[in-house]
């Protein structure tokens, strides 16, 4: 384990904080935190706001991704003022998302079961700068539910869709919309659905124009790709 910071956002053994990555790509570095311990989501956590104390105000915002309770409660013990969503597994620091610019970006998903997901997707989104909303629920074995929602989803500058057991959502709303669709498969699904591989297959072999995969479950990826994809666009 670290002994302490041996410069900015480096702790020797584990850390190297990515902190030019916003102005160079102009999104900061997130942190995954399911693939790390306790201690070491607590570390990076507690670097942040080392350096924000320090006087390093342009840091954020940063997302905690994947985050179960103990390694929320990790992040929430040296930022308190962090944003928590426990559905969506994500914290976000500071908790105020930045002002709205460019174009809308809509989130919708399949299923209830989706939500988690999507909601990972659409705060991603959000804290990257982009005007959100979420439409859930609109899968295609009840094709009325969608159909209602097609008026809001045209005035999208982008749509993440996520769905998971035959995964077909996306490309029946890329056939109604203009904007590009970044497809978003999840892990539901029974059997055969093999945790998502059927509906990533699906989204792969989509016969309708303008999609774009991301992995599996990969909420984060798909909302950071979608506000990359809307930053340019007028608002609407």
């Amino acid at each position: 384990m670290a002994e302490g910071p041996a410069a900015d956002g480096r702790i020797d053994g584990f850390l190297d904080l990515d902190l030019d990555r916003g102005h160079r790509r102009g999104a900061p570095e997130a942190v995954l935190c399911d693939a790390k311990t306790v201690p070491q989501v607590a570390a990076i956590a507690e670097e942040y706001a080392r350096l924000h104390a320090a006087g390093r105000e342009d840091l954020g915002p940063v997302l905690f991704t994947r985050a179960d309770e103990q390694r929320a409660q990790a992040v929430l013990a040296a930022l308190p003022e962090a944003h928590h969503d426990p559905d969506a597994r994500l914290l976000a620091w500071p908790a105020e998302p930045p002002p709205a610019t460019g174009g809308l970006v809509i989130v919708a998903c399949a299923g209830t079961s989706d939500l988690p997901v999507a909601r990972e997707a659409e705060l991603t989104a959000r804290y990257l700068g982009r005007p959100t909303a979420l439409l859930a629920d609109i899968g295609i074995a009840g094709l009325h539910r969608l159909q209602r929602r097609l008026p809001e989803l045209r005035e999208a500058a982008c749509v993440v869709v996520a769905a998971g057991m035959d995964g077909a959502l996306p490309t029946v709303v890329a056939g109604q919309i203009s904007a590009p669709v970044v497809a978003l498969p999840t892990s539901v699904g029974y059997g055969v659905a093999s945790g998502g591989v059927t509906a990533a297959l699906t989204m792969l072999s989509a016969c309708a124009p303008g999609i774009g995969v991301v992995n599996i479950d990969n909420g984060y990826g798909a909302g950071h790709l979608a506000a990359q994809i809307a930053r340019w666009a007028p608002p609407r």
